[in-house]
């Protein structure tokens, strides 16, 4: 009780805070109607022709992704709008995607490949991906698109597969004399339900679902590959790889860093070397690199001055995911 109200009593004392020094506190941007509009800025080069770096970071999702104070855009509208913004621009000749993520649902990593295919064709702009420190399942799958993929030397890459997580809370129901009473139309109109175990022909058929779905993930992956029958019976297991096991099974087609895949990007598009490199931004920040290409400032962020305080909550819904479990909590 002592160590909750003292948590109470600091809590109160940060929000006092807030509240008086409203003035000089950094301006909250919000993605909706009060968000700047995108900006170009040039991380390097002076030559015409532009390759456009673009940050896919984190879980994969549609949601919005809401902190303390703030809320910001899903993966999902981030990645749309900005390709949306990039095809108005001609001079933009190659695309480089820098991915960190292990994954997330099915559905927002299959939107994000449809959108970067749909750009790619469009446009006719080389691809490139360059992944970082994961590029694990959904993360692999929205690169797919890519005329050529890198991976850092220390890139973890793999697990194409399909995990299917549901909650379940029947025994703690059970525990504290709870229960939850359902009139349904149909047997298995309350399948995957948190509040009772799913019977032996629910898990075949959630097994089922998980199954097609992983077909269609290992199917784009043979068919933007060209895998042969053996790599795909290796990758099938989901397992995850180390870079040069993941280029000796065709998943990438380069080790190399950050610089080397924007190079890479300027010969595919025909660009010389001097080309600019170029992210969008929403406010410009000093000291801008290839390494941090993010449209919103870290001045708009309060939650960097609160983390204790956010995110407040972290939720999982039952769902398909393109995932890898492992990195969840990153």
């Amino acid at each position: 009780m002592k160590t909750h109200n003292n948590r109470l009593l600091i809590f109160t004392a940060i929000l006092a805070l807030l509240s008086a020094s409203a003035c000089s506190l950094p301006k909250v941007t919000l993605f909706g109607g009060t968000a700047q509009p995108l900006q170009e800025i040039t991380l390097q080069g002076k030559e015409k022709g532009k390759v456009l770096v673009l940050n896919v970071e984190g879980i994969i999702s549609s949601m919005p992704r809401r902190q303390f104070l703030r809320s910001e855009p899903s993966m999902v509208q981030q990645v749309a709008a900005y390709l949306k913004h990039a095809e108005k621009d001609p001079d933009i000749k190659a695309l480089l995607l820098k991915v960190d993520s292990p994954g997330g649902s099915v559905t927002a990593s299959d939107i994000i490949y449809h959108e970067i295919s749909g750009y790619k064709s469009r446009t006719g702009v080389k691809v490139v991906v360059a992944m970082m420190n994961v590029a694990a399942s959904g993360g692999y799958y929205i690169s797919l698109p890519a005329d050529h993929i890198m991976c850092h030397p220390t890139t973890i890459t793999g697990s194409i597969g399909v995990i299917f997580m549901h909650t379940g809370v029947n025994d703690l129901m059970d525990k504290v004399g709870v229960r939850i009473d359902i009139n349904k139309s149909g047997k298995q109109k309350d399948m995957g339900s948190p509040f009772r175990k799913p019977t032996p022909e629910e898990e075949a058929i959630f097994q089922g679902l998980t199954d097609n779905l992983a077909d269609r993930f290992l199917d784009l992956v043979e068919q933007h590959r060209r895998l042969d029958p053996e790599q795909r019976r290796q990758i099938e297991t989901a397992r995850v790889y180390l870079p040069e096991k993941a280029k000796a099974l065709g998943l990438v087609d380069q080790i190399g860093y950050l610089d080397d895949a924007i190079d890479k990007a300027k010969a595919l598009a025909g660009l010389p070397g001097d080309a600019r490199v170029i992210a969008y931004r929403r406010q410009p920040r000093p000291n801008d690199t290839i390494y941090n290409p993010t449209a919103v400032a870290p001045s708009g962020d309060l939650t960097a001055m609160l983390p204790l305080m956010a995110p407040l909550s972290t939720t999982w819904d039952a769902d398909f995911y393109y995932i890898w479990p492992a990195a969840m909590g990153r």
